[in-house]
């Protein structure tokens, strides 16, 4: 006997609204378990979502081009069980709504043909350790037909967007809420006229595939209810009630990364919500001059039509460079950047890789300079902490460090994207070369999840393999430092009154001048140089 499953989107790192950018499976393809299904990008990576387990597509619940988040659905698949897992399966009676079969769809809708109905209350569940959520969006009213899962209400806390769903199907008798509301766990949302489920029935039916008439009669009343309720959340709106403003946890952190009052952005989002490119274009209006408290203006560059001169064709960016550009762009102009130059030598160093690598292939496993680089960032940060801190929103405060999780910056051909190890200090170079094997595969196979790009406090770019002597690398911001690693050379250094061949690494530290002084970052490279030139002093 077959059965039908549901495949949702995994944990990727709490990033909600990804772009779904690419489908490689169909209705009817038989998939193995790993295969990738759908290829996912969010504004700082791109990720492939692989099969839970093996079977065969039945049908596509989503589309290129759709925004999807941790639990939505993706397709349904149909996989071989066994007898005793069927038997095992029918007394719960618990299917999800995509296997839900017509005559079960319409007994949830009609709870009256049933002669049983319990009027229950919908309270806020466990929301963590929030309290006093704002209440951002109600989507239901007296009389509305809601279905199991159906979402009620959105709250919006500091960290995070959640919307809370209908525990039973039913029909709305009253809401106790209204937008602007705060709220705790434990608060009365409504009150719910749920059907009770017939066990005895449901158990006694087959489980097939159907539409789902109740949420889809919901559909156009909801679309209906926000194109009446939109003139309420204008512009003007917006700007007249400060005391409120619609905007997501991202939209707060941008905003506090650019020293924006966010009750000065008018939202152009639904519901009068403030978007990404609302606050891009208050900057943009700030910088230009254009706001009330004026500012300084860039020049416009020109528009030059390339093709009077010969052929052109014109290539988009990729997401990732356009989101890696803005990021970079914001970093430039918002920290005071100084680069420190510096050289280390390490002849050797070189000696004993080379005289490990072998031992290192025979585990599958590839050395490169940039674990020992990697080692001696961790003994340097822990001497001089301000370099493995950030700055707080206002600026004021230095917020330093316990941990060292060192990111490190990996070309891909879709664009550059900073994968972060963590604990660095406390992991042997072997550990640390496996695992930074592992994650640039993971980089240039756009399978990193966005957790695994967060969290640094060191960034370091090495170009060694390509070419180079120097380089001015941007701050990655919130760090307040980044260490750039160009190739090495052969140089000719005096040593004992005559000149010696040494292998020399050339170091470009960047670093926030908020925090940290010339003079201390010439002490950071020059105890850096000491470390590599002799990695046993790693160990004092």
């Amino acid at each position: 006997m077959s059965k039908e499953t549901i495949v949702r989107v995994p944990d990727i790192g709490g990033t909600d609204n990804v772009e779904v950018i690419e489908i490689f499976v169909q209705a009817g393809d038989e998939i193995s378990k790993d295969d990738s299904i759908i290829t996912l990008e969010s504004e700082k990576s791109t990720m492939e979502v692989p099969a839970p387990s093996g079977g065969k597509v039945g049908k596509l619940l989503i589309a290129i081009g759709d925004k999807v988040s941790e639990g939505d659905d993706i397709l349904t698949l149909v996989a071989e069980a066994s007898a005793a897992q069927t038997q095992d399966d029918e007394p719960e009676a618990q299917v999800s709504d995509q296997e839900t079969t017509a005559d079960e769809a319409s007994e949830e809708a009609a709870p009256a043909e049933s002669g049983q109905a319990v009027s229950q209350d919908v309270v806020v569940p466990d929301i963590g350790e929030s309290q006093e959520v704002m209440v951002i969006e109600v989507m239901i009213k007296a009389g509305d037909k809601v279905s199991k899962d159906d979402s009620l209400i959105t709250l919006e806390s500091d960290k995070a967007t959640m919307e809370i769903p209908a525990p039973a199907s039913g029909e709305i008798e009253s809401v106790a809420v209204k937008v602007g509301d705060k709220v705790d766990e434990g608060v009365l949302i409504a009150k719910l006229l749920a059907a009770e489920a017939t066990d005895t029935k449901k158990a006694d039916k087959k489980t097939t595939p159907a539409p789902e008439p109740s949420k889809k009669a919901e559909k156009p009343a909801r679309a209906a209810a926000t194109k009446t309720a939109a003139p309420v959340a204008s512009s003007a709106h917006v700007a007249a009630n400060r005391d409120v403003v619609y905007a997501g946890p991202a939209i707060r952190r941008l905003a506090n990364e650019l020293g924006v009052d966010l009750t000065q952005v008018n939202g152009s989002g639904r519901k009068g919500r403030i978007v990404k490119h609302d606050v891009h274009q208050f900057v943009k209006q700030r910088m230009q001059g254009g706001g009330a408290q004026g500012g300084f203006s860039l020049p416009t560059p020109p528009a030059v039509d390339f093709s009077k001169y010969g052929p052109i064709k014109t290539e988009p960016l990729s997401k990732i460079k356009r989101l890696t550009g803005d990021n970079v762009h914001r970093s430039w102009l918002t920290v005071p950047h100084v680069t420190q130059f510096d050289e280390a030598d390490i002849t050797e160093l070189e000696a004993f890789r080379q005289e490990t690598k072998p031992k290192a292939e025979a585990k599958g496993i590839k050395l490169t300079p940039t674990v020992f680089v990697m080692k001696a960032v961790a003994a340097c940060l822990k001497q001089f902490p301000t370099f493995n801190a950030s700055l707080d929103p206002s600026g004021e405060n230095l917020i330093l460090k316990d941990y060292i999780h060192i990111g490190i910056a990996v070309d891909t051909p879709n664009g550059l994207v900073v994968p972060v190890v963590r604990d660095v200090d406390e992991k042997g170079f072997m550990a640390l070369a496996e695992e930074l094997g592992t994650i640039g595969e993971k980089a240039r196979d756009k399978k990193l999840m966005p957790n695994e790009m967060q969290g640094s406090s060191f960034t370091i770019s090495s170009l060694g393999g390509i070419s180079g002597t120097a380089f001015t690398p941007i701050v990655n911001t919130p760090d307040v430092a980044i260490l750039g690693v160009s190739r090495s050379a052969m140089k000719p250094v005096y040593q004992g009154g005559e000149f010696v061949p040494r292998l020399m690494l050339p170091l470009s530290l960047s670093y926030d001048h908020r925090v940290i002084d010339g003079a201390e970052a010439a002490r950071f490279t020059k105890r850096l140089g000491q470390l590599l030139a002799d990695i046993r002093r790693i160990l004092l």
